[in-house]
């Protein structure tokens, strides 16, 4: 539980008159544990999560970020930033210290003319898409429309889009960010460009940001999209099929596999509800009869028990996942990435998806390759260039009694994979025990982030993530 005395990181007292001149010098909110709306604002997505920080500023803008900077740094407390606190791991929330949330800050403005928008941390994927959707446009994003844009971004981001148009960074144009001086910098390919580098794919290790400009692509309003569902004994035959067909595929179809148990979808009959099934999650951006010709081998293989694939709007698409990924369940994920769907990965899969310890975990299999292969390597701080596949191992449950045989369903599963993969992991799949694979989800661009790190924040201010932790003040140290 919380102490309502707000202490330092060595255990001093903060006295109330400096909260009070810290609270007067925002335009947003303090919030406290003793008022009535704290145990509302600290929950965030994923309802393992329980920490309880001392301060809670809801900021109004990029003044507010920086006046919390300042404060924090001043008075060494331990801060966390919060975007929409969608993050697997927990790292929005601290217990004791700050909070930074950016979370009423969602305003976005699309520029039709120059195909651009500036998106604020606080807003959604849902927001992001209802405004460039008004003009047919859009910008590589996730799958669910309440994840928050600024911790996707920060991660690397990709989704329906990612293998035609990249990842989300790489449609970044330039970013406002606070850095631990409390200083606000713009970062793009001419003005601080290797902070620019670095909070493409470098988490939250090196300021916040508190405006992104994106580039932005006519889409059109409409993709043909849905799902193919076949039952689970057909998975290693369909998987197959699946492999060498998306081989042939251009850049704007991209189709996902999951394996789970059947919710009660109103176009299966109840019969299959509730048992293990395969799923294929199909989009396809750009004209909608060449999209259909591209989709036909797919659907005519095998005996699907359903095909709900037709055109549909986009924002509606990017909302399809959303009450599979409610707010409040208890979520614990494991990921890896491959280069291919082999036949021994096929058979680990399948018989891992025969033993789900809870109608809501699932497998899913992410098909990534395309214009996600073209960037270079060091190019942004993302080193993920190769994979083709991402697995993440969604363990998802409601009752903590489960935890137990949930968490280990998802770490055997993620060992039984282990040896056909690559060794390298989305950041923004792991979860905060995972801090030893740092180095693997950034690969040969980890010494370079760690460079940066010792410039723009040598002191590790920002170390509520996935850290990469400065080298500077240890190195003085020993000297």
């Amino acid at each position: 539980m919380y102490d309502k005395k707000v202490t330092s990181k060595n255990g001093a007292t903060i006295e109330e008159k400096i909260i009070d001149e810290f609270k007067s010098g925002l335009r947003g909110q303090l919030i406290r544990p003793d008022d009535e709306s704290y145990n509302t604002v600290r929950k965030i997505w994923n309802g393992m999560i329980d920490k309880y920080p001392s301060l809670i500023a809801r900021c109004a803008g990029t003044a507010d970020v920086i006046h919390c900077v300042n404060f924090a740094r001043n008075n060494n407390i331990f801060a966390s930033i919060r975007g929409l606190g969608h993050n697997i791991g927990g790292n929005a929330l601290c217990d004791g210290g700050l909070v930074i949330d950016l979370s009423l800050m969602k305003s976005v403005y699309v520029n039709p003319s120059t195909r651009t928008a500036r998106v604020e941390p606080g807003a959604s994927l849902g927001d992001f898409d209802h405004e460039a959707q008004a003009f047919g446009l859009a910008t590589p994003l996730g799958i669910n429309s309440t994840t928050g844009v600024s911790g996707l971004t920060l991660g690397g981001g990709f989704g329906w889009l990612s293998r035609k148009y990249g990842l989300t960074i790489d449609s970044l144009i330039s970013a406002d960010v606070v850095t631990a001086e409390g200083k606000l910098l713009k970062a793009s390919s001419t003005e601080n460009p290797d902070l620019f580098w670095a909070i493409r794919g470098g988490g939250g290790n090196f300021g916040i940001v508190t405006s992104f400009e994106f580039r932005l692509f006519e889409i059109g309003t409409q993709v043909l999209s849905g799902l193919i569902v076949h039952p689970i004994d057909s998975a290693r035959d369909v998987l197959r099929f699946y492999r060498d067909f998306i081989k042939q595929t251009p850049e704007e179809f991209v189709c996902w596999a999951v394996m789970r148990k059947a919710p009660p979808l109103p176009f299966l009959e109840p019969e299959w509800h509730g048992k293990e099934i395969l799923v294929l999650a199909v989009c396809c951006s750009g004209d909608l009869a060449k999209a259909e010709e591209i989709a036909k081998p797919l659907r005519a293989f095998g005996k699907p028990l359903a095909d709900v694939i037709s055109p549909h709007p986009y924002t509606a698409w990017q909302k399809v996942l959303d009450p599979l990924l409610a707010p409040g369940m208890r979520n614990y994920w494991k990921s890896h990435d491959f280069l291919e769907l082999s036949d021994g990965l096929i058979d680990v899969l399948i018989e891992y998806a025969r033993q789900l310890p809870d109608p809501q975990c699932e497998l899913a299999f992410v098909q990534l390759g395309g214009a996600v292969n073209k960037i270079p390597v060091k190019a942004t701080a993302f080193a993920r260039r190769n994979p083709q596949f991402v697995l993440n191992v969604h363990g998802r449950w409601e009752d903590a009694a489960k935890d137990e045989i949930c968490i280990a369903w998802t770490r055997k599963l993620f060992m039984a994979c282990t040896s056909f993969a690559t060794g390298s992991v989305y950041v923004n799949f792991m979860t905060s025990e995972e801090q030893d694979r740092v180095r693997q989800a950034y690969g040969t661009n980890y010494d370079r982030l760690v460079e940066l790190k010792n410039k723009y924040d040598p002191n590790n201010f920002f170390n509520s993530n996935l850290n990469i932790s400065p080298t500077v003040n240890q190195m003085e140290a020993v000297v």
